[in-house]
């Protein structure tokens, strides 16, 4: 197989990486004298060697992380152990374990853990070499942090328009066009967007964006600042027009994930915003997967989630790790079986363009081409408690709309500050 990293260049990560979590290689002395030739070339024998890894996944990754680690194994000599984890306890034992020397040498996980986990020191920067230019963008982005890149991306999920074409033969330009549609078609929903009481701002955040109104300022590399920027004109507007729907009850709080799920299924409607995990709940439909229409002017961008692999920080086998993910997980043939495991566009731009063969899958990852990241900084947990609560009391009248948004503003700020 040939190498998209040079063991040079590797060897030079890992030992950037020994130097930052504070912890020793084989090749360096108790006074620390060791040359980076000397260290180069203990490392090189070890490779060589064999030396092992533990990777932790989830059911639904775990024969197709084997089935790359098997060949990796065969060209090696290194030895690969899969443990088996529910992936909600995930990122809780990653925390816990690596900071005492336990714990995998690679995990699976999700972009938006990386604030935290690199807040706790316990994940260290991936070195993809020329393999960064062969992953989709936002792919790159989401694991990206202060110019370095923390994850092996291999799947982005995000919402997109689902259109039903029996009912909406056309995709709508716009949000007044999709209503204009919903209501030619005479069913009882016009459009179909989850809220519930507590309301659902992931799914909303397409709608905002169109209004110029992100939740934080963006870098251009993708990361985020701690900057909020959903207020001000754009925010107002964007609060207004929430009222403005729900007084038309195009949304409406009482629509729930499942009451928008069995009433697209049933035929209620001719459009759902939500993501490929709703594709099963619809067999039997003729679906179109389109982008979704801006209501404020500008383009619609939903969150995308990207999921992928980490290495812990403190491992002794950082250069191995390395290895695996960049040559054996960074393959077409691995992000497919990824794919097929877990029916998410693939990371991989080779990847998702065989996957592209599926229409569903196609509509996704275009719509996700131009997703933002959804912001992995501590910050953004200090958003949530407020963001939805707000847009529900906006949509059923019981918030002013501007007030409760610039309340809401304001709130998000004081915890930003106390924190």
């Amino acid at each position: 197989m040939r190498r998209s990293i040079t063991l040079a260049a590797a060897v030079g990560v890992t030992m950037a990486l020994a130097a930052c979590s504070g912890g020793s290689t084989d090749g360096e002395t108790a006074a620390g004298s060791t040359d980076e030739t000397g260290a180069a070339e203990e490392e090189t024998s070890a490779a060589g060697a064999g030396g092992a890894l533990t990777i932790w996944v989830d059911e639904t990754r775990q024969a197709a992380v084997e089935e790359a680690a098997t060949a990796f194994e065969e060209e090696t000599g290194a030895t690969v152990e899969t443990v088996l984890k529910n992936f909600d306890d995930i990122r809780a034992d990653f925390n816990a374990q690596v900071p005492t020397g336990e714990g995998p040498d690679i995990t699976v996980g999700a972009h938006d853990w990386l604030g935290e986990l690199t807040a706790n020191g316990v994940v260290a920067p991936i070195e993809l070499g020329e393999k960064e230019a062969e992953f989709e963008t936002v792919a790159v982005e989401a694991f990206t942090q202060d110019g370095q890149v923390y994850g092996l991306p291999y799947a982005v999920e995000n919402i997109a328009l689902i259109r039903n074409t029996a009912l909406a033969a056309e995709a709508p330009a716009t949000w007044d066009d999709a209503v204009a549609a919903g209501q030619a078609a005479g069913t009882p929903y016009p459009i179909l967007i989850q809220m519930g009481e507590e309301g659902d701002p992931y799914t909303m955040y397409p709608l905002q964006t169109s209004f110029g109104a992100p939740v934080f300022t963006q870098n251009e590399d993708g990361s985020y600042t701690p900057e909020l920027a959903l207020g001000g004109e754009a925010g107002n507007a964007f609060a207004q027009w929430l009222a403005e729907q729900g007084s038309t009850g195009v949304l409406d709080t009482a629509v729930t994930y499942d009451i928008a799920l069995a009433a697209f299924a049933a035929g209620e409607s001719p459009f759902i915003i939500g993501g490929p995990w709703m594709i099963e709940s619809f067999e039997g439909l003729d679906l179109a997967i389109d982008p979704i229409p801006s209501a404020g002017g500008e383009p619609a961008q939903p969150f995308a989630g990207v999921a992928g692999f980490y290495i812990n920080a403190q491992s002794d086998n950082a250069l191995l790790a390395n290895d695996f993910l960049v040559n054996f997980m960074a393959t077409e043939d691995a992000q497919m079986a990824l794919y097929e495991a877990g029916n998410r566009p693939p990371a991989l731009t080779a990847a998702a363009e065989a996957a592209s063969a599926d229409p569903i899958t196609d509509g996704f990852r275009t719509v996700g081409a131009d997703a933002v990241p959804m912001p992995s900084i501590p910050e953004m947990g200090s958003v949530w408690a407020f963001w939805g609560v707000t847009e529900a009391g906006i949509v059923n009248g019981s918030l002013e709309p501007v007030a409760g948004w610039e309340k809401m503003v304001a709130d998000i700020q004081g915890a930003l500050d106390a924190a």
